[in-house]
Order: structure tokens, then sequence, then C-alpha cells
């Protein structure tokens, strides 16, 4: 083996090691159109603390460890968009509230709607 070789490999093994390191199992299954809440890890000054933020899941991108979900919310009559990358360990927690009837991968077309009009069938076919 060459000198490169070795190099490569040894970053593979490092790679491979923090993906099961950072993988988490805890987290629920999460689709499209669901609405979550999402516990969020804050600090400020020497305390740390969790803040939810509870929305409907907009987008999700899968990535094994780089997996995010786009979570909007409506605050004070603006929408309010955050992606969150799901295997952060700033996520202290992720609870699906309730489950949306959708049909479309993204629902993107929710940013151009007011009012009643954004709201997502409940769907009782799956799980909480």
């Amino acid at each position: 083996m060459k000198a490169g070789e070795i190099i490569r490999f040894i970053e593979t093994a490092e790679i491979e090691n923090l993906r099961q390191q950072l993988n988490r199992s805890d987290l629920p299954e999460i689709y499209v159109g669901d609405t979550v809440k999402v516990g969020v890890k804050i600090q400020e000054g020497g305390k740390e603390r969790i803040q939810p933020y509870e929305g409907v899941v907009i987008a999700k991108r899968h990535g094994s460890i780089n997996a995010t979900i786009t979570v909007r919310k409506i605050f004070q009559g603006v929408g309010v968009e955050r992606v969150f990358l799901i295997h952060s360990p700033r996520i202290a927690s992720i609870k699906v509230l309730r489950r949306g009837k959708v049909r479309r991968a993204k629902l993107y077309y929710l940013r151009d709607r007011i009012g009643k009009a954004t709201r997502v069938k409940q769907r009782f076919d799956r799980s909480l």
C-alpha cells in the first residue's frame, strides 16, 4: 500500500466511526406533513435550557448522518421556517404530535397560503 491509500483508509475508518457515534436511534419516524415538537438545546450565559419549536414538517432531506427536516410555524402572523439536522447533539428531542395527510414530498406551496388554508388534513392510519 502507498502512503496515500493508507491515509484514505484511516480517514474512511474515522468517518465511519463518527457516523456510528452520532447516529441516533431514539428518533420517531417523521413524515412530511406531520406536526412535530422539536426540543432545541440553547445556551444562554452559563445555563443550558431546552426551547420547544412546534410546527409542520414541510420538507425532509435524507442523507444518513446529514438528514434534515424543515419545520414551518406561524408566529405573530409571520411564517417562520427552521431547518434541523435531526442527528445533531443540539436536538434534545423530537416528538410527533399529529400525522398529516399530504400528497407531496415538499410542501413549499404552504408558504403562499394564509390562515386556514395552511392547515393539513390529519392522517389516522399511521400511529404516533
